[in-house]
């Protein structure tokens, strides 16, 4: 049996936690400076939350929740391994129906995101439909689509320094970015081909997207995936983020005006393999440090570590047997976690980039998303094939690999299509898909802690 880890009291001593948990990080001969990967301090941009174009009935709905939600955040306690399951067994999971559900099948959700400060959540899905909930509120009407694609979203991501900024790709080769207060789409990007995947740099002033582009085979009719691009996107600000003189990590956060922000897609950066997720460190980049690190996922089993702007391959790692498909990095920046499709996740500890443990679940398929907890310590996956979900969807202490508890998912056709983690509370996301026979269940978003029990 693992050793307990002994918790910190409070989140407000959050920080400390994290220095006890995981020891400081340190040069390793693979050339990356570590302190790239550190964590970031609070970047949730509270004081967009007022600006300009709220005049429509709905935003200033939005405004007014948002400014009665505003206040300090209360004292949370970090959950020890040993008593997760009983905490977390004992609250209630909060369903949210979207009217344009069907029936089975007719509303899978891809993606989910929660904006900076977890008091918003977007769902983007197959049939286009991409809406932003209010947690607290699970009737749609206090909900807000956001309508402009032509096909399915395939991924959805808030800006990480701006509150009621949303970004969306989707495969009609669109990426829009919203003001979701106002319901506006302030900028569309055509990349071409079927945009499939979005991460964002921590200071929110960089977008890398990546695109399919698929061909039809001369000699038949099938269509045929070419190798995947890579295309950034530079997000200009009428006045950048900066760090702070004052302060480690802190931002000088800028306006959310719709329209003031200019979005450019910059050179494409073709792949030579299967590409098929992204996301940046932690870092701030600065006028004496400006370059950043991107982790790309590769259908062959790797995962390249990239530097940004130059895309100049620092290190490589073997990641699994078979494609990876999904990855994270922890809050605290100790593990990367890969999701494959040899249904494990890996976690890679960034200090040495050597695999510490995997992680397995009975249900078995393929990783298409992972997730981690605010302080870094648990995590989850999502596998959207039938049947997945059978036996629930399994919550893992990252530390010690153990399996600590298993949310009860929508019977044996279940597949658990998404996962998000809230970004201060022990507030889990899901999405389920029941495209099985004998499926009853229309799947949709599921919160669990959002309907009571203290988390």
């Amino acid at each position: 049996m693992a050793a307990p880890d002994n918790d910190p009291p409070a989140i407000s001593g959050f920080l400390e936690a994290v220095s006890e948990y995981f020891p400081s990080v340190h040069h390793s001969s693979n050339n990356i400076q570590p302190e790239l990967l550190s964590p970031i301090a609070s970047t949730s941009a509270t004081a967009s939350a007022a600006g300009s174009n709220a005049g429509s009935p709905v935003s200033r709905q939005l405004l007014e929740e948002e400014d009665e939600e505003m206040a300090p955040a209360p004292r949370r306690e970090l959950l020890h391994k040993d008593h997760f399951a009983f905490v977390f067994g004992s609250v209630k999971t909060q369903n949210y129906l979207d009217p344009v559900s069907k029936g089975p099948g007719s509303h899978t959700i891809r993606t989910l995101a929660w904006n900076p400060t977890g008091q918003l959540i977007a769902t983007g899905s197959a049939d286009r439909t991409l809406r932003i909930w209010n947690p607290d509120r699970p009737h749609v009407r206090y909900s807000t689509e956001l309508r402009g694609h032509t096909a399915g979203i395939e991924k959805a991501l808030f800006n990480p320094v701006r509150d009621a900024e949303l970004a969306s790709c989707s495969a009609d080769g669109t990426v829009r970015f919203w003001d979701v207060r106002s319901k506006t789409c302030v900028s569309r990007l055509d990349v071409g081909g079927e945009a499939f995947t979005l991460s964002w740099s921590a200071d929110g002033s960089t977008m890398i997207v990546g695109k399919k582009v698929i061909v039809q085979r001369c000699d038949s009719a099938d269509l045929m995936p070419l190798d995947d691009t890579l295309i950034p996107i530079s997000v200009q600000f009428p006045s950048s983020p900066t760090t702070h003189p004052d302060g480690v990590n802190a931002l000088n956060l800028p306006s959310s005006t719709p329209g003031a922000t200019t979005y450019t897609a910059l050179d494409p950066r073709p792949q030579t393999v299967q590409t098929n997720a992204t996301t940046f460190s932690w870092c701030m980049p600065t006028p004496e440090r400006p370059e950043q690190h991107v982790f790309v996922t590769t259908g062959e089993g790797k995962v390249k570590i990239m530097s940004y702007p130059s895309f100049d391959i620092m290190h490589t790692l073997n990641a699994h047997t078979s494609a990876c498909l999904s990855i994270a990095l922890a809050p605290t920046g100790r593990y990367l976690a890969v999701g494959g499709s040899d249904a494990l996740i890996s976690l890679w500890d960034t200090t040495d980039w050597i695999c510490r443990r995997t992680l397995s679940s009975e249900n078995g398929g393929a990783i298409r998303g992972v997730s981690w907890s605010f302080d870094g310590r648990f995590i989850v996956g999502a596998c959207d094939e039938i049947g997945c979900g059978g036996n629930g969807l399994e919550i893992f202490h990252a530390e010690s690999g153990d399996s600590i508890y298993t949310i009860p998912t929508a019977g044996v056709n279940a597949g658990v299509s998404a996962v998000a983690w809230h970004p201060s509370r022990y507030w889990l996301a899901y999405s389920t898909t029941t495209d099985g026979p004998g499926s009853s269940s229309t799947g949709g978003l599921k919160i669990v802690g959002a309907a009571g029990g203290g988390l």
